[in-house]
């Protein structure tokens, strides 16, 4: 039997890597992907369809929904009050609505964010389990990531909706880490660590390769949670048709987050950078990712130390460009 999976966002950092992995992959050989485009489309391919629209618009759902089978929703945008309830909840809610009404429909994947129970904004005296109460920083992206899991919850108990929910900390890939952790304005997210120094000071870490050290209110080491997107992937290739993913959220990231301590200690011995403590206001904290690992089977490759040497030893092709992003 033929399987149609929607994607939404397919062009984005998730979604290509989904893309190739899921068509190479001979378990998924039934599987035909619709790709719904906002903007770029994806390269042709005889098992690729592109649909071109936006989510938040219920006859373009109802078009990119038509005969399919699996929905991964990836869609999202960052701090954009005035795009983001478009997207996070009409879109999802018309997706879903679609989903409980179709006659082909099995299961709905999203993939959610660790901003819906405070990133590092908060402080975890324990492991964030899957069972702690949501709890957005300000702004209006971590509101929309706890939308989108209450209106995915919701439609379980509504309509017993076939749904999991993969909720991840920051995605890495190609050379995003290295660049985290950038004093320069070419920084990827956030801290934005020039703003911590002065001018000058930031300047010269930018020529001396300085990493940061994050510490928190007492002056120790940040632990920060991360996943690579390879890692994200394989777990939403184990969900699929997984009997024990329905209805199910799980954090999908690595088996221990990034201490800034450790990770400032091994790039000065491994790679010579030197490193400076930075005080914030963040706080650790640590997500755990038994429940996807025991439920699953599956296992994150990636730990601190394969995270550096992907990000500090990928060198990037002319026409591979690198998004200079920072949360607004």
């Amino acid at each position: 039997m033929t399987n149609t999976i929607l994607v939404t966002g397919a062009t984005g950092k998730v979604g290509q890597v989904f893309v190739r992995q899921l068509l190479a992959d001979p378990k998924f050989n039934s599987f035909t992907i619709r790709a719904l485009c906002h903007q770029r489309e994806l390269a042709p391919h005889e098992r690729i369809q592109n649909i071109h629209g936006s989510i938040e618009h219920r006859e373009v759902v109802e078009k990119a929904m038509d005969g399919v089978t699996h929905v991964l929703h990836l869609a999202t945008v960052k701090e954009t009050p005035e795009q983001i309830m478009d997207v996070a909840v009409k879109g999802l809610f018309w997706l879903l609505e679609a989903c409980r009404t179709s006659k082909t429909f099995k299961q709905f994947i999203m993939v959610g964010g660790d901003a819906g129970v405070g990133h590092f904004v908060y402080p975890h005296p324990v492991p964030v389990t899957e069972t702690q109460k949501h709890s957005a920083y300000p702004g209006c992206y971590a509101l929309s990531k706890v939308l989108e899991e209450v209106m995915l919850e919701q439609y379980y108990i509504q309509y017993n909706l076939n749904g999991c929910c993969l909720r991840a900390p920051w995605i890495m890939e190609k050379d995003d880490f290295k660049y985290q952790l950038s004093f320069g304005e070419d920084v990827f997210g956030g801290p934005r660590w020039r703003d911590f120094v002065d001018e000058k000071t930031a300047d010269e870490y930018v020529r001396t390769q300085t990493i940061p050290v994050m510490l928190n209110l007492e002056a120790a080491p940040v632990k920060r949670n991360f996943v690579h997107v390879d890692d994200l992937v394989g777990a939403i290739l184990a969900a699929i048709d997984h009997p024990k993913a329905r209805q199910q959220l799980f954090n999908i990231c690595m088996d221990e987050p990034v201490d800034y301590g450790e990770m400032g200690k091994c790039l000065n011995s491994t790679r010579g950078f030197p490193t400076v403590e930075i005080k914030t206001d963040f706080h650790s904290t640590w997500l755990d990712n038994t429940k996807a690992k025991f439920l699953l089977g599956w296992r994150p490759e990636y730990n601190l130390h394969k995270l550096i040497d992907a990000a500090f030893d990928y060198v990037r092709a002319e026409n591979d460009s690198r998004k200079v992003w920072y949360p607004g």
